[in-house]
C-alpha cells in the first residue's frame, strides 16, 4: 500500500486537491465532527491517513488544530507542499507516534478501507489510545463487504499498480469502534452517486 501510494501521489494530489468529491452529506458529518471538536474546548484533531492533506485543511478552516499523519511518505511531501502551515507525519494507523489522549478528535477518512479484516482492531485501538477522554472520532469508508483492486482506476494517470480495498458494513465498523472502548453517537449511511460503485457511510463516535 505504501509503495502505490508513494506511487500515485503526485495525480492524487493534483486530482483531488479538495472536498469536490464529497457529496453535501459526507461534508454535513465532518461539520458535526469540526462542531462536536471545538465546542469542547480542545481542537486538536488527528487526521489519520491525510493523504495528501485535503481534510486538513477543510477542518482547519472549521477552526480544528490538525495534525496529520499518513503511511505514505509520498501523500506526506504532497501534504507538507500543499499545506505548508500544516503539520504532516509519517507513520502508520496501527502503531501511531502520538501520545495517550493527545487530541480531541481522529479522522479517519477513508483510511481503514485498505486494511484487511485481521487489522481493524488495531486500528481502532489505537485511534481510541490516542484520543482524550470525551474526544470524537469520526470513520468515513465504503459500505458493503468483499474487497476488490482499485489499482484500475490509476491506470489513465500512467499507473499500473495493485491496491486493494475492503468493504465493511456499518455495523462491523460499529462493532470495532464499541471493542476499543468507543461509543457510537451516530451514523449515515447514503446510496452510492455518480460514479460511485458502493454506498458510503460515515459513523461518529465519543471516547467514555
Amino acid at each position: 500500500m505504501r509503495r502505490a501510494y508513494d506511487t500515485v501521489a503526485r495525480d492524487y494530489a493534483a486530482y483531488l486537491p479538495d472536498t469536490r468529491a464529497e457529496a453535501p452529506l459526507d461534508l454535513a458529518m465532518i461539520d458535526a465532527f469540526a462542531e462536536a471538536v471545538t465546542s469542547g474546548g480542545d481542537a486538536r484533531v488527528l487526521d489519520a491517513g491525510c493523504g495528501p492533506g485535503r481534510m486538513s485543511r477543510y477542518l482547519t478552516e472549521r477552526g480544528c488544530l490538525m495534525q496529520g499523519v499518513d503511511l505514505s511518505p509520498g501523500m506526506v511531501a504532497m501534504a507538507r507542499r500543499d499545506h505548508s502551515d500544516l503539520t504532516f507525519t509519517v507513520g502508520s494507523l496501527a502503531a501511531l507516534p502520538y501520545r495517550n489522549d493527545q487530541f480531541a478528535g481522529v479522522l479517519l477518512w477513508y483510511s481503514t478501507i485498505h486494511t484487511p479484516p485481521t487489522g481493524q482492531a488495531g486500528i481502532f485501538a489505537e485511534a481510541a489510545r490516542v484520543l482524550r477522554p470525551s474526544g470524537h472520532l469520526l470513520v468515513g469508508f465504503q459500505a458493503g463487504q468483499g474487497s476488490c483492486d482499485v489499482g484500475a482506476a490509476y491506470r489513465r494517470f500512467g499507473h499500473e499498480i495493485h491496491l486493494e480495498r475492503h468493504r465493511y458494513t456499518a455495523d462491523q465498523v460499529a462493532a470495532e469502534i464499541e471493542a476499543a472502548g468507543l461509543r457510537e453517537e451516530c451514523r449515515l449511511v447514503r446510496r452510492a452517486r455518480g460514479t460511485e460503485r458502493d454506498d458510503q457511510a460515515f459513523l461518529l463516535a465519543r471516547a467514555h
